[in-house]
């Protein structure tokens, strides 16, 4: 149902600008208030770029040439994940670099993982795994430590970048490390996944009621819908 994605999309955009600008913590100043105010543009220009560069590869580039609208809300995704760690550091023609970049490695992890014969349904590794990591990364290539806003990027001099991947590493290992440790065993013992024949008949019909979203039934020669 896309109008539902969409809509589901502009649920996490709306819920980022509290996520971001509200982890500034307070607005006693005027000083504070532009930080969250930087924050909130940020927020605005990755995703705007992440989403559009989805869209327009999808469209234009890649086959089989059509708009996307499931890939557009994921490239916003994208983007809203890529800026987050930055947020606060750059300026906003730094956020929309970051968001195009975060929307071209989805689309690169997103046609990969087919390839790998991993399924991810909703391309949740794509946006949070590899945009994730790339938010990680930016925030150490990004951010001028002249202008004051606490950035020390590497492409002004700073030395934030051994940090940021230092940083990512550490973040693979320890959620990497628990996800073996805790999904490896249902693996082994059966309870990762449904058997062929529940996937097939569907999880819905199989154990959930009703057995159907919606319902329909004929009530005086007129059909009824109901959710």
């Amino acid at each position: 149902n896309m109008p539902f994605c969409v809509m589901g999309t502009f649920f996490l955009w709306f819920g980022w600008y509290g996520f971001n600008p509200g982890s500034t913590g307070y607005m006693h100043t005027a000083a504070d208030a532009w930080k969250a105010a930087l924050v909130a543009v940020n927020t605005t220009m990755a995703p705007c770029l992440g989403g559009l560069t989805v869209f327009f590869l999808r469209a234009r580039v890649l086959q089989p040439k059509r708009l996307d609208v499931g890939g557009f809300c994921n490239g916003i995704l994208a983007g809203l994940v890529g800026v987050t760690a930055a947020c606060a550091n750059i300026k906003p023609w730094e956020a929309a670099i970051i968001g195009a970049i975060a929307g071209c490695l989805y689309q690169g992890a997103s046609m990969i993982l087919p390839k790998l014969q991993i399924d991810d349904v909703v391309d949740a590794f794509p946006v949070h795994g590899v945009c994730g990591c790339w938010s990680i990364l930016a925030a150490g290539l990004f951010g001028d430590p002249s202008e004051k806003h606490g950035g020390n990027g590497s492409l002004y001099g700073g030395d934030q970048f051994p940090t940021q991947i230092g940083s990512a590493l550490i973040i693979i290992a320890w959620s990497g490390g628990w996800s073996i440790l805790v999904l490896l065993p249902l693996r082994i013992i059966g309870f990762l996944r449904l058997s062929d024949n529940f996937q097939d008949k569907g999880a819905d019909m199989m154990e959930h009621s009703p057995a159907k979203a919606y319902i329909t039934h004929e009530h005086n020669g007129l059909t009824h819908t109901m959710a």
